[in-house]
């Protein structure tokens, strides 16, 4: 009786809820000059809207290294940002975590780093923070000191690029994406009749070989950890070379 109860209360919630929405979307069109004119019902679809999530709250330790801003990654000394870090070796994950932008509340303050290396000694939770970073969260002094971290999405106001490696070419092509607000779960490229996804090696290019990805342009399909994705065509092959795309990923959570 007790279930016959509540299923007969969901079932009257749902009625009742499913009424106060047609209701509130029924827009009653105004009458016309003419006598014959009849009232209509508009019915708009429903658009369920839900707070993004937070990511994940990693805890962890922080030390640091004289970086230059190359490393695992392979995007190349940054000597103008070296708010950096590397990832520790059981998190890195066949460089999923390249290019995400980490968060860092340390003892001091907060510090925003780029993943552009690999720690190969480190734990999960810890980070390596370029000097310059670890400075902002900490007296340098410490050399160890207790952190959280959560991947977030920074502002960026230029699109993503792609970036083909030395040696690339129409049998083994290699192509890495820069400059991306969010982490990137897979890269794919159009082969004339369906999507093909690329490997992700550990020095975080995409790799297709066997056959590779012809002389293009290339038509490239982009998806980030959260579902966004970003086409991108006519990029031509620039061995050793970067082309820049079309767009930016939105706001992760």
């Amino acid at each position: 009786m007790k279930q016959l109860t509540h299923t007969f209360s969901t079932a009257l919630h749902i009625f009742l809820a499913s009424a106060m929405v047609a209701a509130s979307l029924a827009v009653t069109q105004p009458r016309a000059a003419s006598s014959q004119a009849l009232d209509h019902l508009l019915y708009l679809p429903v658009i369920l809207h839900h707070e993004p999530a937070v990511n994940p709250l990693h805890q962890g330790i922080a030390t640091y290294y004289y970086a230059t801003g190359d490393g695992a990654c392979m995007f190349g000394a940054s000597p103008n940002d070296l708010m950096v870090a590397a990832m520790n070796a059981e998190e890195y994950n066949h460089s999923i975590y390249c290019g995400a932008y980490v968060s860092v509340q340390g003892p001091k303050g907060v510090v925003t780093v780029r993943i552009v290396d690999l720690c190969p000694e480190c734990k999960a939770g810890h980070l390596d923070l370029s000097l310059e970073a670890f400075a902002e969260i900490a007296d340098v002094a410490a050399g160890r000191v207790n952190i959280t971290w959560r991947v977030v999405s920074p502002e960026i106001s230029t699109p993503i690029a792609y970036h083909f490696k030395d040696g690339s070419n129409q049998w083994w092509t290699a192509v890495k994406v820069r400059n991306h607000r969010n982490p990137i779960a897979k890269l794919e490229f159009y082969n004339g009749n369906a999507w093909v996804e690329v490997p992700r090696t550990d020095y975080n290019y995409f790799v297709q070989t066997g056959p590779g990805m012809g002389i293009g342009p290339y038509t490239f399909r982009v998806t980030d950890w959260y579902g966004n994705v970003l086409i991108d065509s006519g990029i031509p092959h620039v061995e050793n070379g970067s082309v820049t795309g079309a767009g930016q990923f939105p706001y992760g959570p």
